[in-house]
């Protein structure tokens, strides 16, 4: 967990009632640290928000029980909900698996306009760049654990595609 004490009161420009729709946008603003281009919003890293008087709360689902990135996840919330002007947790929850189902639809064109392919069936992942079908897996292991690295036959391009789960 990730907690951070207001040590400021809210600036003037803070809007007068706070409520969960705010600060959900406000976190559209942090991104993936390894994918810059996607939000952790769009991701579907966000569990659920508390907006109390006393404190601000995010559950964050992680991709993966040990993404490397976690921790830069969180203090990321921690910044950008930190002008508010209340004490903020940012929590590591597994009390509802992320799955690949949560990526919205922007999330997913933003990952294929970053050059990855998002989540599909094994049989159904298509070349970002050129949006072929005619791909092959070079390994199921890629950079990260959720990703596994493709070429594409039609455009000769290497990409990664974001595994199911």
């Amino acid at each position: 967990m990730v907690t951070v004490a207001a040590s400021t009161p809210a600036p003037e420009w803070a809007p007068a009632r706070l409520d969960e729709a705010l600060v959900l946008a406000a976190l559209r603003d942090v991104a993936d640290p390894e994918i810059p281009a996607v939000s952790i919003v769009d991701l579907g890293m966000i569990g659920s928000i508390d907006v109390a008087a006393d404190h601000i709360r995010v559950e964050l689902l992680p991709t993966f029980i040990g993404c490397p990135a976690f921790e830069m996840i969180q203090a990321g919330v921690v910044e950008r909900l930190a002008d508010f002007g209340r004490p903020i947790e940012a929590l590591r929850s597994t009390r509802i698996p992320w799955s690949s189902d949560r990526i919205s639809a922007a999330g997913r064109e933003a990952l294929r306009r970053s050059g990855f392919a998002p989540p599909s069936g094994p049989d159904d992942v298509r070349c970002p760049y050129c949006a072929s079908a005619t791909v092959v897996m070079d390994s199921a292991f890629g950079p990260t654990r959720c990703r596994s690295l493709f070429y594409c036959r039609g455009c000769r391009q290497p990409f990664e595609a974001f595994k199911p789960i």
